[in-house]
């Protein structure tokens, strides 16, 4: 219809803003989707949907110069974040300093005291020893890093 402002670019456009932004304010807190932003991106995909509609019906309208300008220009500066956003991810992520002192997969690891997750406490070779002494018997400890450039 003519004179109907078209919001599905300005839509897709906030979607997309919305798990950029969401990306640092909320999902950088945990392991599951700081490390591999699937939801993220999955959000972004769907802006790009919306986006993709929007820009459709603005090209279909003849002599609607505005829409199509204004469309055009949200897609790009969407095309422009996703850039950014994947560049911060997969790229500069890529590049932080390895870990010099940290043990290497299969090394035995120095003993340290960490406390848990109710504030206790725990040693090392004191989780070592609770797995018991059977001779012939590996006892294995397995631990996690997460690495701290949030």
């Amino acid at each position: 219809m003519p004179g109907r402002w078209n919001l599905l670019p300005l839509g897709g456009f906030v979607i997309v803003v919305a798990a950029f932004l969401s990306y640092f304010f909320v999902f950088a807190y945990f392991p599951v989707t700081r490390d591999i932003p699937w939801l993220n991106l999955l959000l972004m995909a769907a802006g790009f949907v919306v986006i993709g509609a929007g820009l459709r019906h603005a090209f279909a309208q003849s002599g609607a110069w505005f829409g199509k300008i204004s469309a055009s220009l949200l897609a790009v500066l969407s095309v422009l974040i996703l850039g950014l956003f994947v560049l911060y991810n997969f790229s500069f992520s890529a590049q932080l300093p390895a870990s010099g002192g940290a043990p290497k997969v299969g090394e035995k690891a120095p003993d340290f005291t960490l406390p848990d997750q109710d504030g206790r406490e725990v040693k090392l070779s004191d989780l070592v020893a609770a797995l018991g002494n059977e001779p012939g018997k590996n006892r294995y400890v397995l631990l996690v890093f997460y690495r701290g450039y949030w």
